[in-house]
């Protein structure tokens, strides 16, 4: 199956079980199918694992996990797949903003893979023509038909064989796939440090599920911060361990210049553009790497609990 065909069986068990899951299905005009995972709809934490699973093509499991980082009272969100190439960078990256009119999202999901214009593409495997396009939206508005027009262009299909998912940063849903993206996080560094991907073999990542803010800017500096801060990437890999050793150190979110502070605190810093940050940021706090071909295991960067603990809860003693 192509990772539309996969996503779209999942989401097909999502719609089955809607009114468990709190979220709210309906049809354009046009005939797309989206999910409100959390904008009108409640949604919740099954929402949300659901959304990630969408996100990364239903290669990978994604759970919930007890609290386990320093006296935060925060549980956390583990992704881990045998596929870390195919869902997290040909699927789960966010790598296509949706700007029409005064419409903005974030899109994910493997109707990137459909559409296939991102230069990722290029040196990675995942471009395909499926029959029908799932995508994931991070987005505080539900799609408008002129949105829905938009996609089916780029896509060069029908809308009535496009589903989107949608969720706001700052809702239960949105939260969590978010914070499920440590692993997607670990494996676009390396991939922008020039690091061969085919080289990862699986991979594992662990972030904290912050508690879900009052707005989508703080949502978004929360969910941020659980991953810089609080994000454990362990890849098992075959590599050389030199070019372990070389390019490991560049990898966790402590390698950016702007590393220390709480996300909300740096986009203001920039004055809200979020392209003024350096891009090294975007990363786990940690990252591990087994190598399969040696034996031998590197470990690279470290936890910030009092950063996270100023971001999720303001800094109070827990």
């Amino acid at each position: 199956m192509t990772l539309n065909d996969r996503a779209l069986r999942l989401t097909d068990r999502l719609v089955a079980d809607a009114e468990t899951l709190r979220i709210a299905v309906s049809q354009t005009p046009d005939g797309a199918r989206v999910l409100d995972c959390g904008i009108q709809a409640e949604g919740g934490l099954a929402a949300g694992l659901a959304l990630a699973r969408v996100c990364l093509a239903d290669l990978a499991d994604v759970t919930l996990l007890q609290p386990g980082i320093a006296d935060l009272p925060c549980p956390l969100i583990q992704t881990a797949t045998d596929h870390p190439v195919l869902a997290c960078m040909a699927s789960q990256y966010a790598g296509w903003q949706i700007s029409v009119g005064k419409f903005f999202a974030m899109g994910s999901g493997p109707m990137r893979a459909a559409y296939g214009k991102e230069e990722i593409f290029d040196h990675i495997p995942g471009r395909e023509r499926p029959a029908a396009a799932v995508g994931v939206l991070e987005t505080r508005k539900l799609p408008t038909p002129e949105v829905i027009a938009y996609l089916a262009e780029k896509l060069q299909m029908s809308a009535g064989r496009l589903t989107l998912l949608a969720a706001p940063t700052a809702s239960i849903a949105g939260t969590v796939q978010v914070v499920a993206r440590a692993l997607e996080t670990a494996l676009h560094k390396l991939y922008e440090l020039k690091f061969d991907l085919t080289q990862v073999i699986s991979g594992v990542g662990v972030a904290p599920l912050p508690p879900v803010a009052a707005d989508d800017v703080i949502g978004i500096g929360r969910t941020n911060d659980a991953i810089l801060y609080g994000g454990r990437v362990t890849l098992w890999v075959r590599a050389d361990d030199d070019q372990l050793g070389a390019v490991g150190p560049g990898v966790p979110s402590s390698a950016s210049c702007d590393y220390g502070s709480p996300f909300a605190e740096i986009f203001e810093r920039y004055h809200r553009d979020f392209y003024k940050i350096d891009p090294l940021l975007f990363s786990p706090a940690e990252i591990v790497f087994h190598n399969l071909r040696t034996g031998r295991t590197h470990t690279f960067g470290r936890m910030a609990p009092d950063v996270l603990r100023k971001s999720f809860l303001g800094g109070a003693p827990v």
